[in-house]
């Protein structure tokens, strides 16, 4: 049965970390385009729960780090991760780890997941922004808080909640087959 159960884990964690990979190739084109990568990540934490969502996160860096191109664009390697925008697909680690605490201590009712969803997000944010100034100084220019807002932040923060939302419904149908 403990065999049965281990098995079951890593299966869950591969199949989430390549829903992840599957969603951050699926883009909606815009002057910045916004992928459903985020979406995902909801998904795989609100589905799996912190320590398998986390596993299955963590593969999908590192998947994306050995070079299979799993992030957005078909990209891969370390150059995206050490790139200006790298500090948002770490910061899915900090997402998961948030919500998973909030979950783990508040239950998995709508309004905790969506507030748990909001407060992974904003830390994801916000790692992903002090990243993206110092890489972006460092091989262009220095750029000010509100540009790289304004750039990195501002066009995604309606979709995200959207997503948190679609993430929610979807998680909330899905949760009654997903063995813990």
């Amino acid at each position: 049965m403990a065999v049965r159960i281990k098995t079951l884990n890593l299966v869950y964690i591969a199949l989430f970390a390549v829903l992840i990979a599957i969603c951050s190739w699926l883009a909606i084109p815009t002057i910045v385009p916004i992928t459903l990568q985020t979406l995902a990540v909801y998904l795989t934490v609100s589905l799996l729960g912190w320590k398998r969502g986390l596993a299955a996160i963590c593969v999908y860096i590192l998947l994306g780090l050995v070079g299979v191109p799993v992030f957005s664009g078909f990209r891969a390697g370390m150059g995206v991760l050490a790139g200006p925008t790298g500090g948002y697909i770490i910061g899915f680690i900090f997402l998961a780890l948030i919500m998973g605490a909030i979950i783990h201590c508040f239950g998995n009712g709508k309004m905790i997941l969506f507030i748990a969803m909001l407060l992974g997000t904003i830390v994801c944010y916000a790692f992903g922004t002090m990243w993206y100034l110092l890489v972006y100084a460092q091989t262009t220019e220095p750029v000010g808080w509100l540009t790289a807002l304004s750039l990195c932040v501002f066009p995604f923060i309606l979709p995200d909640i959207l997503k948190m939302l679609l993430a929610i419904f979807i998680s909330k149908r899905l949760l009654p087959y997903i063995k813990n």
